[in-house]
């Protein structure tokens, strides 16, 4: 049972993503940031320090951690940066957690290890342009066998790591057959899949998110992930888990507000004083580090059921709101406390703002958490 405090195995990890974080991914990220460029050292980096491979048995090359170990982590990295935090969370939870949870032994042999070193980065191509939240009524993309080969034709949107130069693959959701949902491997190069080129987005500049697109793509019959037609099964307890690191990335972003306002109240003067000294920032501050702390319980004890073995859904599903939003309400008043100085993004609460929107919309919208929260008390579907 995890609790309120951290054991030492854990705070070790914490310190030494804290330390990772503020000296080598702080000073150089915002110049990734503004250019739109994915940071591939910095990937290499986390890849090194065995980060992609924290949850992952040492059998495929992971460090035999669990995923609260990751969430750790992405706390951590999201203090200074949700860039690359979504590229490890994606990598991890999105990427290679679907190969190591429903693949065969052959698939996890073939694909993890690679995975969990950070060498290559996997995506997971489930959304849809028109799909958004309607997974199944919105699926158009289609896998049908021929001659030992599934055929894939389609489209994806919004899909994270998915076109850098050290994508190995991406495990896409298809129909296979009527109401049917499979999930099968497609790696990179196959021909007629292709990766679009990066959107242009308003948050998370440095980290890679492409429309792919799939024209008769060929891919062997056991490249299928798990049983046939468990494909959208598959994805509701991926983004389950997949809640509690979103939550654990937004607690990040959360604090890194906090860490940024501290240090510039003390020094930023108006009349004469420190900001810091007026009650009215006080307050302010007092209320985000409230924010941070409170969401952070919420990931915890989410993370404690899941790794206990108990139902996880709606705890998940509170941390993901919880945290989304404090993520959100700190951002939104660390900028107003920057003043102008907040609106410019070579200040981290600039880069802060913009990355926070996107955790009350992405792996599952605050208006679906709240859906799943009236589910788990009982009140009716419709």
């Amino acid at each position: 049972m995890i609790g309120f405090t951290l054991d030492e195995e854990y705070e070790a990890l914490r310190r030494t993503v804290e330390t990772f974080a503020r000296d080598e991914v702080a000073p150089v990220i915002g110049d990734y940031y503004e250019r739109e460029a994915f940071p591939y050292e910095i990937v290499a980096r986390m890849g090194k320090m065995g980060l992609f491979g924290l949850p992952f048995p040492e059998e495929y090359g992971g460090m035999g951690g669990d995923y609260f170990a990751l969430c750790i982590a992405l706390e951590e990295l999201a203090r200074v940066d949700s860039s690359v935090a979504i590229t490890l969370e994606a990598g991890v939870s999105l990427g290679a957690m679907p190969i190591h949870r429903f693949g065969t032994e052959e698939q996890k042999r073939e694909w993890l290890p690679r995975l969990c070193s950070g060498e290559r980065l996997a995506a997971f191509g489930l959304t849809e342009p028109g799909g958004g939240t309607d997974v199944p009524g919105g699926m158009r993309t289609t896998a049908r066998l021929e001659d030992g080969h599934w055929v894939i034709n389609g489209s994806k949107a919004f899909i994270t790591n998915a076109g850098t130069d050290v994508t190995a693959a991406v495990t896409v959701a298809a129909l296979t057959g009527d109401g049917e949902i499979s999930t099968i491997i497609v790696p990179s190069g196959t021909p007629g899949f292709t990766a679009g080129k990066k959107y242009s987005k308003v948050g998370w500049s440095a980290s890679d998110t492409r429309e792919l697109s799939f024209d008769d793509v060929r891919v062997p019959e056991e490249n299928l992930v798990g049983e046939r037609g468990r494909g959208y099964a598959q994805f509701l307890r991926i983004l389950d888990e997949g809640r509690i690191a979103i939550a654990a990335l937004s607690v990040g972003l959360a604090q890194g507000c906090v860490d940024e306002c501290l240090k510039y109240v003390r020094e930023r003067m108006a009349f004469g004083r420190a900001i810091g000294e007026y009650q009215a920032i006080q307050f302010k501050v007092a209320d985000m580090e409230t924010r941070a702390h409170t969401a952070r319980l919420a990931y915890y004890a989410a993370a404690a059921r899941m790794l206990a073995g108990e139902p996880f859904k709606k705890e998940a599903a509170i941390a993901k709101l919880v945290a989304s939003n404090a993520a959100m309400d700190n951002a939104r008043d660390a900028t107003q406390i920057f003043g102008g100085y907040g609106f410019m993004n070579e200040y981290p609460v600039g880069r802060f703002y913009r990355d926070a929107k996107i955790l009350e919309v992405g792996e599952g919208t605050s208006e679906v958490q709240r859906m799943l929260i009236a589910r788990h008390l009982g009140l009716p579907a419709r």
